[in-house]
């Protein structure tokens, strides 16, 4: 799971876990939750708005990455309520989007209560995330984006090598693999998260707020990996510029904070 919202409230009960849309604090925003836990921010009124500091900043690549007006090809692995997907689709008209989400009683409450725009480009595929990326093309694919919370961690084989190798295989050369992560200090499991990303590709880069960095809260870091760092000094610009600041380190800090883990999975 992972993603935005829809209007009204929702479905669930002993069997399963309980989702909800739920009215937030704009006139045609929501929130869409899944066992009590925020997933996702939909401002039906305003796509482009991304309330939840953590999407921002995947926003921010993404606008990095590809100029405004220029359609791009994405691959969500995490739908909920489809956020980012929306924000794609209103400031990138004609790009072509997929996104693996398993639960699609969820998906089926997105759609409900927050159709997409006719013509969006958005396919979502009823999918976990490793079958889901097993069956993509090669090559198809200029970002991918990992969002995906299961009980409020990121599923264990969607942080594996061999996760990460197929992501590389899906993506073309120059694209950018981008990953939600939620954690604290001493940050065991994003160590062995860099660790297997540094094994597949040439770079990584991590925007964390201070306070998680300092170890004052736990938070979430973005994770960006590829073949250069061509927006590293860009994105610390507009992480400084944010509502919340961030600190983006580049390949060497991201060593120094971060380093001693180790990947799982062969790829």
């Amino acid at each position: 799971m992972g993603g935005s919202g829809a209007g009204g409230s929702g479905a669930g009960g002993l069997d399963g876990p309980v989702r909800e849309v739920v009215a937030a604090d704009r006139a045609e925003a929501y929130l869409v939750r899944v066992d009590g836990r925020d997933q996702s921010y939909v401002d039906l009124a305003d796509p482009t708005h991304l309330a939840f500091d953590y999407v921002r900043r995947l926003g921010d690549v993404v606008d990095l990455h590809r100029p405004a007006g220029e359609p791009t090809r994405v691959v969500h692995v995490g739908g909920a309520g489809l956020t980012l997907a929306r924000y794609v689709a209103a400031t990138r008209p004609r790009s072509r989007q997929v996104v693996l989400e398993p639960d699609d009683e969820l998906t089926v409450l997105v759609r409900e209560r927050l159709p997409l725009p006719r013509r969006s480009g958005v396919r979502v595929r009823p999918v976990d995330g490793r079958a889901g990326m097993a069956a993509l093309a090669e090559d198809s694919a200029e970002l991918v984006v990992l969002d995906a919370y299961d009980a409020g961690r990121v599923p264990p084989d969607l942080v594996t090598v061999a996760f990460f190798a197929d992501v590389r295989r899906v993506l073309q050369g120059g694209g950018w693999f981008l990953l939600n992560l939620s954690d604290r200090a001493p940050f065991a499991a994003t160590r062995d998260v860099v660790a297997g990303l540094r094994s597949v590709f040439a770079r990584t880069a991590v925007a964390v707020e201070p306070a998680t960095l300092r170890a004052r809260r736990p938070g979430n870091l973005t994770v960006v990996a590829g073949d250069d760092e061509s927006l590293v000094a860009e994105l610390r610009s507009r992480a400084a510029r944010g509502a919340l600041t961030a600190r983006v380190l580049d390949h060497g800090q991201v060593s120094d904070s971060f380093g001693g883990g180790r990947g799982t999975g062969a790829p």
